[in-house]
């Protein structure tokens, strides 16, 4: 799932111009992070967000964009 997330955010932001990012982590471990510079996106198993609870720590951010 995780892979599949990684390979649609870098097509679309190809398309856009954007170079390709750096990337941290791979699908098997949960957690991966696309990072291109100015923007940096998390990408998290469900697993993963259960444990962190990151909404909850972000609770008075702005939400974007929220995939499921």
């Amino acid at each position: 799932m995780l892979g599949s997330l990684v390979d649609a955010v870098t097509e679309k932001t190809r398309e856009q111009g954007v170079l390709k990012p750096y990337i941290e982590g791979n699908p098997d471990c949960g957690w991966m992070v696309l990072d291109y510079g100015s923007v940096v996106v998390h990408l998290l198993s469900p697993q993963m967000r259960d444990y962190y609870q990151l909404e909850e720590l972000w609770r008075r951010g702005k939400v974007v964009l929220h995939l499921q």
